[in-house]
């Protein structure tokens, strides 16, 4: 039997699969299907970069909840401006998140391992306090957005479906993207320099430049999920930048299988339906993602041995 080509293919095999269930949920009259593809995807799309930069750099950032937080913050200071077209918000959202990362990983990049780790934490873990102390934009408490982005003032994305079709076409870009970039001299220089830097220092190659491209691409995307968790939830707050939600990310890559962007996707949709189906039984859900994570660590201690090492297998 021939496999047909777009299975062979990671992107265009995750928007299939995804455009079925929405489909599915659709057919099957389940109204809170939209909303979970969008709710899952938001996710998945911050996971995917943070796999990149994993996998590809050896980059284990703590603090990857910041750009995430910052495309969300984009959405909600856009709106307050009166500007919610969203061929305008979410490059807005990517540029600040991008921004941000490349200018916060001029410095991180100084550093290597665990002391890489906690300087991107502390680097997120400021800019939550500084979207706590917007008072304009709800302080501590957050703050509702103006409303959904428009489309050329329509407001094409107020039905869920719309937006989730908008985070299934987000995440199928940003799966092509990161497949290019790994298969181009760009991915092959970030590999080279992840497996010895001395080396490719030595040839006369620059891997702190190549890495803060990649540290800046991926703040980029995770800022393009923060717009679409915004406009899904339609509500802001510092929480998006906690260090629970970076580790929350960390855990999706890690249960997905590490430098594996599809494996962010599905880290992403194990720990969605965990929230769904634990969630509404206990608020301590949380307790039974301990267990499936204790089971992942035992099943892949070769992945979490080299996370701790700061790099894919």
């Amino acid at each position: 039997m021939t496999v047909p080509s777009f299975v062979k293919n990671p992107a265009l095999a995750t928007v299939a699969a995804f455009l079925l269930l929405l489909a599915l949920a659709h057919g099957l009259g389940f109204s809170h299907g939209a909303t979970l593809v969008t709710r899952t995807l938001a996710y998945a799309l911050a996971a995917v970069s943070l796999s990149f930069l994993i996998g590809q750099c050896g980059l284990v950032s703590f603090g990857h909840a910041a750009p995430f937080g910052i495309g969300a913050y984009a959405v909600l200071i856009a709106g307050e401006a009166g500007v919610r077209e969203v061929l305008v918000v979410l490059p807005l959202a990517a540029a600040a998140a991008a921004l941000f990362s490349a200018v916060t990983g001029a410095i991180a990049l100084r550093t290597r391992g665990v002391y890489f780790i906690m300087i991107t934490l502390a680097f997120a873990q400021m800019a939550f306090y500084v979207a706590a102390s917007l008072s304009a934009y709800g302080g501590d408490d957050g703050m509702a957005i103006a409303g959904r982005s428009t489309f050329f003032g329509i407001r094409f994305l107020k039905a869920d479906t719309s937006l989730a079709l908008l985070a299934i076409a987000l995440v199928g870009l940003a799966l092509f993207l990161f497949q290019r970039l790994a298969a181009s001299r760009f991915g092959l220089m970030l590999r080279a320099a992840r497996a010895n830097e001395s080396k490719v220092e030595a040839l006369g190659l620059a891997p702190y430049r190549h890495r803060l491209i990649a540290l800046a691409l991926a703040g980029a995307v995770a800022g393009l999920a923060g717009a679409l968790i915004a406009n899904q939830v339609e509500y802001v707050s510092p929480a998006l930048m906690g260090w629970h939600v970076s580790g929350e990310l960390i855990v999706m890559v890690v249960l997905g299988g590490i430098g594996h962007p599809v494996g962010a996707v599905i880290g992403a949709v194990v720990v969605t339906l965990l929230d769904e189906s634990l969630g509404h039984l206990t608020e301590h859900w949380r307790l039974g993602l301990g267990l499936v994570i204790i089971l992942v660590a035992l099943l892949r201690d070769a992945d979490l041995k080299s996370l701790l090492r700061g790099g894919s297998r």
